[in-house]
């Protein structure tokens, strides 16, 4: 039987999700969105520390998003950038 996405629940085998390819684009649109100094300035400030710590820690994307979803989520709202706040959600719903 072919899985469907419809059909894939994490809670059963994560076979389907593509969590960790997911989580490298949503950093990708993070990352266009600090370089274009979207949002207010702070947010420049915040996400060097994070990123920073993230890389410091060995941390992968997933879990950087997973400490950061309600940040991410003011941060691309402030940022009106809706392609990012679906693949946020996305990743919230599937692999979270």
């Amino acid at each position: 039987m072919e899985k469907t996405t419809q059909s894939i629940d994490r809670y059963v085998s994560f076979e389907g999700i593509k969590c960790n390819q997911n989580a490298d684009r949503l950093i990708g649109m993070l990352e266009h969105n600090l370089s274009l100094q979207a949002g207010d300035n702070k947010w420049q400030v915040y996400f060097a520390d994070k990123r920073a710590h993230q890389q410091r820690c060995g941390h992968d994307n997933l879990h950087f998003i997973g400490n950061q979803m309600n940040i991410l989520f003011e941060y691309f709202t402030q940022c009106d950038d809706q392609p990012a706040l679906a693949l946020l959600y996305q990743i919230e719903q599937e692999c979270c």
